[in-house]
């Protein structure tokens, strides 16, 4: 029972950490390296919080606002000039999460430091106890899949969004303004990644550089899910799955390096990952 509740639970935290990497890959087609940085923007906010003796509760609509702030800045200044140049976009994204992580040592220092939990204690289920906040999370990333999924292919934005996907010169001359698609797009990936530096402080510690590992993975089941949010839900439960049982009956070294060999397995076999034919 534990190693199916674990499997689900990193599953859903995989799921809440790649969502905004993917929402703005999707629509730009630009891998955003800044997304660590903005996961450890979240969880500082979490630690602010937990130092004013806030209501934890509190950490998740300052990290959204905050990482929306931030996220207009970087699209307004970095990364609307380099819509043409990919690769140009990639490095300063890069570079940029090397910069707010020294912001951040400016700021708080480079101790590891930890935040309190807006959920205590265990629930038992089936005789077994088990952590009620990791369980939170799964309802968490099926919610936010559900929420993505939804805006992306039943609302007005969401048809903008498409046709600026498919073919933006043709989406400009319907008169689609593509550019405020990007603006948004950006902000919303930007607030869903400092989100989820906030929802997954309470399971680790926080500290400068906590952000890089999770760009790993997420940057790998993005390549391997395609554009789709439920391909990327199927993906993380996968991946998860493999790590969690790697981590369980072979070794936890092996298993933290299981979503980068998987990846690179899968993408060998199939070069445009899952949500291609």
């Amino acid at each position: 029972m534990v190693l199916a509740l674990d499997i689900l639970t990193t599953a859903a935290v995989l799921f809440i950490v790649t969502a905004g990497l993917m929402v703005i890959f999707g629509v730009m087609k630009i891998v955003n390296f800044a997304h660590g940085a903005l996961l450890t923007i979240g969880a500082y906010s979490s630690f602010v919080v937990t130092q004013l003796k806030l209501n934890p509760w509190i950490s998740l609509p300052l990290a959204v606002v905050v990482g929306t702030v931030v996220g207009m800045l970087v699209e307004r200044v970095i990364v609307r000039p380099l819509y043409k140049r990919s690769l140009d976009a990639i490095l300063a994204t890069w570079g940029l999460g090397i910069v707010i992580g020294q912001l951040i040592v400016m700021a708080f220092g480079r101790e590891v430091q930890f935040v309190a939990t807006p959920l205590k204690g265990s629930v038992s289920i089936a005789g077994t106890d088990y952590s009620a906040y990791r369980l939170v999370l799964i309802p968490v990333a099926l919610g936010l899949c559900a929420l993505m999924a939804a805006l992306l292919t039943g609302t007005r934005f969401g048809v903008k969004t498409r046709a600026v996907i498919m073919n933006e010169d043709l989406a400009r001359g319907l008169g689609i303004h593509s550019g405020r698609i990007r603006f948004i797009t950006f902000s919303l990936g930007a607030a869903l990644g400092s989100l989820a530096g906030t929802l997954i402080t309470p399971l680790s510690s926080v500290d400068p550089d906590m952000g890089l590992p999770w760009l790993v993975s997420a940057f790998m089941l993005v390549m391997v899910s395609g554009y789709s949010m439920l391909s990327l839900l199927l993906t993380c439960l996968i991946f998860g799955a493999c790590q969690v049982l790697v981590s369980t009956f072979v070794s936890p070294v092996l298993g933290g390096l299981t979503i980068a060999v998987l990846a690179a397995f899968t993408l060998r076999i199939r070069p445009k990952g899952f949500s291609h034919g």
